[in-house]
């Protein structure tokens, strides 16, 4: 199981690392494919990606760690979650663009996936965790 989550955390790096350069250059063919606007101010597209990027980084080094984080993995799970949601809000609200939603459900996959982990590894989490 902890083989799975190490993939899975690898895999959302680069998921990250992706996303970050689509904010940062958001009329790149992925940003445009994703629908994100454009114009953008350079400190907005510069801040986000800084952001997912940072989030990005965390997975990977979670990933090498002996022992997952669980509180680490968590905020992981709530984030990717937040932004699955915030985009399919504004989807409804008619705000983004299906496109948009398509590119975010990998971040709503992979928060599904560290909750998956998170519930099934209580069991093997040291006895002050449970």
């Amino acid at each position: 199981m902890d083989k799975f989550i190490r993939y899975v955390l690898w895999f959302s790096a680069v998921f990250n690392l992706g996303g970050a350069l689509m904010f940062a250059f958001p009329s790149s063919p992925a940003g445009k494919f994703a629908g994100l606007p454009t114009p953008v101010p350079v400190i907005y597209r510069i801040l986000v990606a800084l952001f997912v990027l940072l989030f990005g980084g965390a997975y990977a080094w979670l990933a090498r760690q002996s022992n997952i984080d669980r509180p680490l993995l968590a905020l992981g799970a709530i984030g990717k979650a937040g932004a699955f949601l915030v985009v399919f809000i504004l989807w409804l609200l008619g705000e983004a663009t299906g496109h948009g939603l398509l590119a975010v459900t990998g971040d709503l996959i992979l928060a599904g996936s560290f909750t998956w982990w998170l519930l099934g590894s209580r069991e093997n989490a040291p006895a002050d965790m449970n």
